[in-house]
């Protein structure tokens, strides 16, 4: 959404997820007790947050070229990252499920956790319906046409820099899903933002720039080649056998997989 379809180097958007993360869990645990209520807690709580930034930062210098809005999420990551150590402290955090000790499938081969086999599950439906708001309704149109050709786009009568809150904003409750997601399943920390944020770059790069159908065929890719290669090589080879089929999609089609479709 920020980084394909806004054309906004959104370096952030880790810190953003983590942040999300940590709400969800001190309110599951503190507050209400049930995750999925605790998500739509932090979704209320993230949405204003996110319009915020949109508005009084992003939107003041999005038309003075890439870096300034580049500067400003680079800035923001800092501190939010800085905030996080302060309040929470630099210990680890989880989101203690039954699902994470249980296996749908469980052979000498073939381990299929549950709580995995939900974010997939999650994550395809997220992109489905992400995808048919942007290419179905008016507002997905409208967005779409202020990134495409923002002078054409106000000449129709559209605002854009009102359609760039409204994409932020979707794209934080994209990443407060996100967030219950890791929460779940992986121990974090305030610094964890960074390393998910570099993945999420190799991700939409292997998709294509602008295909949200594209990050999801990314992400399966990016996966399943960590996988494999902490499963013949060793863990400490999973992010190298994750880039390295970054390197092989770039050399074949260094425009991403489906960014042909996207520019039709």
């Amino acid at each position: 959404m920020v980084f394909g379809i806004m054309k906004l180097t959104n370096l952030a958007h880790g810190d953003l997820m983590i942040l999300s993360s940590f709400l969800t869990v001190i309110i599951a645990q503190q507050v209400t007790g049930n995750p999925i209520l605790a998500l739509f807690i932090t979704i209320i709580i993230m949405i204003p947050f996110g319009a915020l930034i949109q508005k009084f930062l992003i939107n003041k210098v999005i038309d003075k070229g890439a870096n300034a809005p580049l500067l400003i999420m680079f800035g923001l990551s800092i501190a939010i990252q800085n905030a996080l150590f302060l309040i929470f402290g630099s210990g680890s955090r989880v989101m203690d499920t039954d699902l994470i000790r249980r296996n749908i499938v469980s052979t000498s081969n073939l381990t299929i956790p549950a709580q995995h086999l939900i974010n997939f599950i999650v994550a395809v439906a997220v992109i489905c319906v992400l995808a048919l708001v942007m290419s179905k309704t008016p507002l997905g149109r409208a967005i779409r046409a202020s990134s495409s050709n923002t002078m054409a786009a106000e000449l129709m009568g559209i605002n854009t820099k009102r359609m760039y809150i409204y994409a932020m904003s979707l794209t934080i409750i994209v990443t407060s899903i996100a967030g219950l997601l890791v929460a779940s399943t992986f121990v974090f920390f305030h610094y964890t933002g960074t390393q998910y944020l570099i993945m999420a770059f190799g991700v939409v790069v292997i998709g294509g720039m602008g295909s949200l159908v594209g990050t999801l065929i990314g992400g399966i890719i990016m996966g399943l080649s960590q996988l494999l290669g902490s499963y013949f090589f060793g863990f400490v080879y999973q992010m190298h056998s994750g880039y390295l089929a970054l390197l092989i999609v770039l050399t074949i089609r260094p425009q991403g997989l489906l960014s042909k479709a996207v520019r039709k």
